[in-house]
């Protein structure tokens, strides 16, 4: 009881703040957030400055919502939303969240759903006393992406319960109870290697993994993360931290949810969409490829509804001794720098998990100023002393070239794609180099690339200020351009297969299944042809043995003679060179005192960490799976 006293008390001082005839009914937690709801429609309505003022006072997330007793009949709230809105609002879903007080509007043009000074809302709020939300619908016409969204506004009163749950967590009274401070971190996948991502922060009062990924271009135990590990206690886990969409950093968290954990997901809003199409896709491969998935639809499900969305330089807590901050990182939509702020100040670490420095056709460059920095943890895939990239936009450039000297010749271009990121950039440089071309090449976009697209398209805040300008101002989309086609099937595919010059885009990126891999099958005979890389390959992979060299391979007991053209061309990356590695620690400010280095071949951590010593004169290491270290 003396637990529940204290885990209650930081609601309790704010309920003594509030004003009597404020008539508070009910009071909940939303993660680290603090709800109040209340009967009384002026305070509903008038109440915002007083709910500023305890903001201030106690530094917490409060929010103020309306009691059930007050509010619209349900029927009646969605007949005057949907008649309210102007037409060119383009409203294409309202769902009711009861539980929550919540009105969610999906909009094509939320600009106008919103109004001028917000005034569309103001409405809806004073006359029904539901709280509005608008959310970007894509302008790119997407069921499954439309169906992952739906998850969320399913089963509302359990969502309300988890997050109530999550938040009596993190406000309930600390264990260790002012003892000493310690905090370490074991690596469960992903140190000295490209692949399975996955890392175990501990405190005295948390237990926090950092991304919980496959490595697609391994096989058996060896393509997941170590958690046989004897400190990993799924049931002990409070939270997990997903840095992006990428498979090696989430493949395999819907299998932890599988088998018992039941806590929240933090991640951004763009990376829990394209994290559960991607992960619905890796059960669609292994289908495909006769072998046994490692989870189900309905585990995915699971982990959409405990993911807890944070944007960009949001600050939340999310144990009683951890406090998270998400930064750009420039890698693909949605991808994050995690900063970790440990007990009161008493140490700072920045995971950077894939990151970018310089800016791309799709994404501003990865952050690199905090408040506080002592440990940081940096990926080294281009981390040898020969991975210098050429400029960015010579790559774009002999992209552009070997595009049309293929089509001269009548030939096809592959490029394998990994479904977000890449995929993504190289629509955005085609789209640009052929936008006012009289003779626009057939461009095919195959596998997932069309269903990441449209997600792309609903978070333009996350992509980068020219992309910005171009939707929102300009009414120039790069990815709802005509010259996109839809590759939805098997016909589809096959008309592609039969027909004329063209560009594909196909998953997945490394050749590992997919329909790339059919599409190298029917164009690798012919000289005329050309294969362009853009994304790593990892080791192991189909992509990486043709990368080095091999001209032929097996597929289905079938083999096939490569003598396609082939290129690769590494400064479309979405990674960080040798060079940029090196520049991002001479500019991050402030100077950490410690370097942990992984996500590279085993050679390429050891001289990136042999470098960051050298030069900037700071403890380095490059830890082993089932390493564990000490933070301070």
């Amino acid at each position: 009881m003396q637990e529940l006293g204290i885990k209650m008390n930081v609601i309790e001082q704010i309920l003594e703040k509030v004003p009597r005839d404020a008539m508070i009914a009910n009071t909940g937690y939303e993660g680290a957030n603090i709800i109040l709801y209340t009967k009384n429609k002026r305070f509903y309505l008038h109440g915002g400055d007083i709910i500023r003022r305890l903001v201030e006072d106690f530094k917490k997330r409060i929010e103020l919502r309306s009691d059930s007793s007050i509010r619209m009949d349900p029927e009646a709230t969605l007949s005057l939303v949907k008649t309210s809105m102007p037409e060119d609002a383009d409203i294409t879903n309202v769902f009711l969240e009861p539980a929550r007080s919540l009105i969610i509007i999906e909009s094509k043009n939320p600009g106008r759903a919103i109004g001028k000074d917000g005034e569309n809302l103001k409405r809806i709020k004073e006359k029904t006393y539901w709280t509005p939300i608008v959310r970007r619908e894509s302008t790119i016409p997407s069921k499954i992406t439309q169906n992952i969204r739906k998850v969320l506004y399913e089963d509302n009163l359990e969502r309300r319960k988890f997050l109530h749950k999550v938040g009596e967590r993190i406000y309930e009274y600390k264990k260790s109870n002012g003892k000493e401070m310690w905090a370490r971190l074991s690596f469960f996948g992903g140190a000295r290697q490209v692949g399975r991502s996955c890392l175990l922060l501990q405190t005295p009062e948390s237990k926090i993994l950092l991304d919980c990924g496959v490595n697609v271009a391994a096989s058996g135990i060896d393509s997941y993360p170590i958690l046989t590990a004897p400190e990993f206690d799924i049931q002990g886990i409070d939270a997990v931290i997903i840095s992006h969409a990428h498979l090696d950093h989430c493949g395999f968290l819907p299998y932890i949810f599988k088998y018992g954990y039941d806590g929240p997901v933090y991640c951004t809003a763009p990376t829990r969409d394209v994290m559960a199409l991607l992960q619905l896709d890796y059960i669609k491969v292994s289908h495909a490829q006769a072998k046994d998935a490692l989870y189900s639809a309905e585990d995915i499900k699971k982990v959409v509804k405990n993911t807890i969305t944070l944007d960009y330089n949001e600050v939340t807590d999310i144990t009683p001794d951890v406090r998270i901050t998400l930064h750009n990182a420039g890698h693909i939509l949605g991808s994050s720098m995690v900063h970790l702020h440990i007990g009161e100040g008493w140490h700072n670490v920045l995971y950077t998990g894939d990151f970018k420095t310089i800016p791309t056709k799709l994404l501003n460059p990865g952050h690199w100023t905090f408040p506080r920095v002592e440990t940081l943890i940096t990926e080294s895939t281009y981390g040898g002393q020969d991975d210098t990239m050429q400029p960015r936009k010579k790559s774009y450039d002999e992209l552009i070239k070997l595009v049309k000297e293929t089509i001269k010749k009548k030939g096809k271009v592959l490029v394998p794609v990994l479904g977000v990121g890449r995929a993504q950039e190289v629509m955005v440089i085609l789209e640009e180099a052929f936008r006012d071309d009289k003779n626009k090449p057939d461009i095919y976009v195959d596998g997932m690339v069309w269903d990441v697209t449209a997600i792309h398209n609903a978070y333009p805040s996350f992509l980068n200020k020219e992309i910005v300008q171009q939707i929102f101002y300009n009414n120039k989309d790069p990815f709802s351009s005509g010259m996109f086609k839809e590759v939805a099937g098997y016909k589809e595919r096959q008309q592609v297969l039969n027909g004329g010059p063209c560009i594909v885009l196909a998953t997945s990126g490394m050749l590992v299944g997919g329909p790339s891999v059919e599409y190298l099958k029917s164009f690798c005979d012919e000289k005329k042809n050309r294969m362009v890389f853009v994304c790593y390959q990892g080791v192991g992979s189909l992509g990486n043995k043709l990368q080095s060299g091999e001209r032929t391979f097996i597929d289905n007991g079938e083999q096939y003679e490569v003598k396609l053209d082939i290129h690769t061309l590494a400064g479309i990356t979405g990674h960080s060179g040798r060079n940029e590695l090196m520049d991002y620690v001479r500019k991050i400010s402030p100077m950490p005192r410690k370097i942990v280095v992984m996500h590279g071949e085993n050679s390429k951590c050891l001289g990136l960490a042999s470098s960051y010593h050298k030069e900037f004169h700071v403890e380095t290491t490059a830890p082993r799976n089932l390493d564990a270290i000490r933070l301070r």
